[in-house]
């Protein structure tokens, strides 16, 4: 059984940070204007180069830089957890080492996409990442991009090794909290990928949230976490209730064209997003400016 006494490497609101772009490059004072207001919001945390951060449409060098640019930005003010995931288990690594020299407090590894491993090839996959390099490793499970399903029975094997110290579940299944937290002792931290659900994984168990839609509502997520990690379940419903649509709609049109529109909104980059993502699209952008405006933002 986990023991509760021992407190989790990473809780809290982690924010999976965009990328701006401007004219087809990264924009790097877009940047960091985004990055000091999610610290000044009182995230916990932020995550660059993850999904949200179109990293599978950056090159390996730009993929360092934003890494580099986030850890000197953060300055010890936050947890960075560096994204470090690739389907090919060297350039992992390597990843997961350029990360560690600079500074990244952990990284993000998500499953191997496309090559469809077998729960072998995932364990053998992380495994390698672990004796390669000394770093925490947050495993990041997300099935609907992935098509392969980390199974609990690997995530409990994987969890044995020293440097794997929690894991993002984008599953949105609430039950594999239960098992893992049955099957995994210490302070493994269990970090939900699915906005909307964090309500009900806090309920059961979890430390937290790496979130998208803290780009945009970085407060209010703060404030929904909180509440939820307090035991104050009905303040942090009020809170899940102004969110729910923003949640939701950010996800309308394909990621993060609707998160970088609401950041557009807010006056903090552009809307610009590399192909195959196109611009959110013409037919969503009222829902995003309706949800922002339920969640209470201010629109510029």
């Amino acid at each position: 059984m986990t023991d509760t006494l021992l407190r989790p490497a990473f809780s809290g609101v982690i924010t999976a940070l965009v990328t701006p772009f401007k004219n087809g490059e990264v924009d790097y004072d877009a940047f960091a204007v985004h990055i000091e207001r999610q610290i000044a919001a009182g995230v916990h945390g932020l995550v660059p180069v993850g999904t949200t951060g179109e990293t599978s449409t950056l090159t390996v060098e730009e993929h360092k830089q934003v890494v580099r640019f986030c850890v000197e930005k953060a300055a010890g003010r936050v947890k960075v957890i560096a994204g470090a995931g690739s389907n090919n288990t060297s350039e992992a690594i390597e990843l997961a080492q350029h990360a560690k020299a600079v500074g990244a407090d952990a990284v993000l590894v998500v499953a191997p996409y496309y090559n469809k491993p077998s729960q072998e090839g995932l364990y053998q996959h992380f495994k390698a990442i672990n004796d390669a390099v000394q770093i925490p490793v947050l495993l990041y499970n997300v099935p609907g991009r992935t098509v392969v399903d980390m199974s609990n029975d690997t995530v409990a094997r994987l969890a044995k090794l020293p440097n794997i110290v929690g894991i993002k579940d984008a599953t949105g299944d609430l039950e594999r909290i239960s098992y893992m937290r049955t099957e995994i002792e210490g302070n493994f931290s269990y970090i939900s990928g699915d906005d909307p659900t964090l309500l009900g994984y806090l309920a059961h168990g979890g430390h937290g949230v790496i979130s998208v839609t803290s780009n945009v509502a970085p407060e209010a997520m703060v404030a929904l976490y909180t509440a939820g990690h307090q035991g104050a379940f009905e303040t942090a419903r009020q809170w899940q209730d102004k969110l729910i649509r923003l949640h939701k709609v950010l996800f309308a049109d394909s990621s993060p064209s609707p998160t970088k529109y609401a950041l557009s909104r807010l006056g903090i980059c552009t809307d610009e997003v590399r192909l195959p993502i196109t611009p959110c699209s013409a037919a969503v952008r009222p829902m995003v400016d309706e949800a922002m405006t339920r969640a209470g933002l201010e629109l510029a």
